[in-house]
């Protein structure tokens, strides 16, 4: 994380290696198997990473020591920890770029890069990214912006490129394509027929399976049922 203070001493008298051995304590085989089939590589229950964070508080030079170690749990609890406004622009463009797996790239992106004044710079680069990871970030981050400041966003343009792309996407970056889909389709209504024939055109997780109650991530459903419940409330 070069640009930040990058001190090996650790605040309030908690060592990396006192926090490493707590991490370790709290592996789960079973939280591991759950973990692994969604490409995350730990075992530690989220409920009990976030009670570890909640007791340390925000330690930045504790967080940077933990996400030097490379593991997913401290690199987790680090972004719990973090003061995300520390991080210049390419620490973070950096820290994306190792994150690895999907739970830390997306915490980073939406714990930290969505709270730090380089996140619009780094959303426009990100958003342009040959690597499909770090692109995703990059709509990640331009759907942030389509449902809380759309102004200066070409959405005809989103629209055209998700038409032409999202199809045949990798995985990441497909669902953060469809993600910004189906917000401007709830968002915006001079778009949203436009958006719901995009979705049902594509037909990108249509059958994604969806537990009783939840929202499927199928555009036309999606957009339809916020709508819903926009109107109802």
């Amino acid at each position: 994380m070069a640009g930040t203070a990058l001190t090996t001493t650790a605040l309030a008298g908690t060592s990396l290696s006192e926090v490493m051995a707590e991490l370790a304590g709290l592996e789960e085989p079973r939280a591991r198997e759950v973990n692994e089939k969604h490409g995350d590589d730990h075992g530690v229950n989220l409920g009990k990473l976030r009670a570890v964070a909640k007791r340390l508080k925000t330690q930045q030079e504790l967080a940077v020591e933990l996400w030097a170690t490379g593991d997913s749990a401290a690199r987790l609890l680090a972004l719990l920890i973090c003061r995300p406004k520390a991080f210049a622009r390419d620490d973070l463009d950096t820290m994306l770029r190792e994150a690895r797996t999907p739970k830390v790239q997306d915490w980073l992106v939406n714990y930290v890069v969505k709270k730090n004044p380089h996140s619009e710079e780094l959303r426009q680069a990100w958003f342009l990214d040959q690597d499909p990871v770090v692109a995703s970030a990059g709509w990640a981050l331009t759907t942030e912006r389509v449902s809380k400041q759309p102004e200066g966003l070409d959405l005809a343009g989103l629209l055209d490129t998700v038409e032409a792309g999202m199809k045949d996407a990798p995985d990441r970056l497909q669902w953060a394509m469809n993600a910004c889909l189906a917000t401007i389709g709830i968002w915006h209504t001079e778009y949203r027929d436009r958006a719901i024939s995009i979705g049902e055109r594509l037909e990108v997780l249509k059958d994604y399976p969806t537990p009783p109650g939840c929202t499927s991530p199928f555009a036309p459903d999606w957009i339809a049922e916020m709508v819903r419940r926009q109107q109802t409330t």
